[in-house]
């Protein structure tokens, strides 16, 4: 799989981009500010519909313009057209000609991974973004964990609104607690069950990147400990004190700790660094092992923080899409490109908004 074709229509400082993109590695080449991330934003919101930068759609409207157009041709077994359009009042899917009704219906036809600098907030950052990567592995890799997600964030809402009232009927909130059970149960095995499989490759990226023996654990920690009815009926008191449900997915945490300290209070920023960096590599291999074949890989100015050992770190994951004939695209202001991935490397020139192929 990779992408073929990308058009881009008033987004971010694109007015137009027509850009055909063959299977290999792509590096855009330019100052800053002059549009190179925001063709990695727009090919990782083809393959998850949201901005990596955590931004609205709003944001990513180019200045004075009402709405952004974004579409694609990707080369697949099957190849697919994927039009996607925005403005405040309006928005539209399509994959082949067809209005995508559910979005388990479309997640999976890109497959990408970025490496940016956003990504110490996984360390540094709330739970909720911890979280999200869990739950990114397992809705690219689980045709039924996204539903069972949207099952659950629908229940909690709903049971949410209940307890926000002065006297919620009784009823219908044992109803939404039954429907928060019956999705939330699986979603934390689902969870559970993820986590040894990208442990270990987090801790062999960190070995690599790092190049330290410092351990790297990952450690899942739900909200739950044991009996989820149990514990919903435990809290109901508490819940109608704070209008809100307590425990429950929405609520699990990742912990991720270095020689046995928390990273986020311990480790220095280097050491947060090239832990966020490790958790991007699991996360990429992970998606391989599963599919057969690496994700699209979004490098967006990453390598010129890092020293050559650190660099080197990417070297398998990047020949092993080299032969599967998927794609890398890489941001930098420099050309600093390991060299052994030098050969056949795509050189783009990107400036004001403009892409040329050098």
């Amino acid at each position: 799989m990779h992408l073929a074709h990308l058009r881009l229509r008033d987004f971010r400082n694109y007015a137009r981009l027509d850009a055909d993109f063959p299977a290999g590695f792509h590096l855009l080449l330019g100052d800053n500010a002059q549009g190179k991330t925001n063709i990695l934003e727009a090919i990782y919101l083809l393959a998850t519909l949201r901005s990596f930068r955590g931004v609205g759609g709003g944001q990513m409207v180019r200045h004075g313009q009402s709405g952004y157009f974004v579409s694609a041709s990707v080369a697949s077994q099957a190849g697919r057209e994927i039009k996607m359009f925005w403005s405040p009042d309006r928005r539209k899917l399509s994959l082949d000609g067809q209005t995508v009704r559910k979005l388990g219906d479309y997640l999976g036809v890109v497959r990408a991974v970025v490496f940016c600098t956003e990504d110490l907030q996984l360390i540094k950052g709330a739970g909720r973004l911890r979280r999200r990567f869990m739950d990114l592995l397992l809705a690219h890799t689980h045709p039924v964990y996204l539903p069972l997600l949207q099952r659950y964030a629908r229940a909690l809402r709903s049971r949410n609104a209940l307890l926000r009232q002065r006297c919620p009927d009784e009823a219908a909130l044992d109803g939404f607690t039954h429907e928060l059970m019956e999705a939330g149960c699986p979603i934390m095995e689902f969870r559970r069950e993820l986590l040894p499989r990208v442990a270990g490759l987090a801790r062999e990226a960190y070995a690599r990147v790092a190049c330290s023996a410092e351990a790297l654990e990952m450690e899942y920690q739900p909200s739950v400990r044991r009996d989820f009815a149990l514990e919903l009926a435990r809290n109901r008191a508490r819940e109608r004190t704070f209008r809100s449900t307590l425990v429950g997915p929405h609520r699990d945490e990742l912990q991720l700790r270095l020689e046995g300290q928390s990273a986020a209070k311990f480790a220095s920023e280097g050491q947060k660094r090239s832990i966020a960096l490790a958790l991007k590599l699991a996360q990429a291999e992970y998606l391989a092992g599963v599919h057969g074949a690496p994700p699209i890989l979004l490098i967006d100015d990453v390598m010129g923080e890092l020293d050559a050992k650190r660099r080197a770190a990417f070297l398998p994951l990047l020949e092993r899409a080299q032969h599967a004939r998927s794609q890398v695209f890489m941001t930098c202001t420099e050309e600093n490109w390991p060299r052994e991935l030098g050969r056949g490397l795509c050189r783009w020139e990107i400036r004001a908004g403009q892409a040329k192929k050098i």
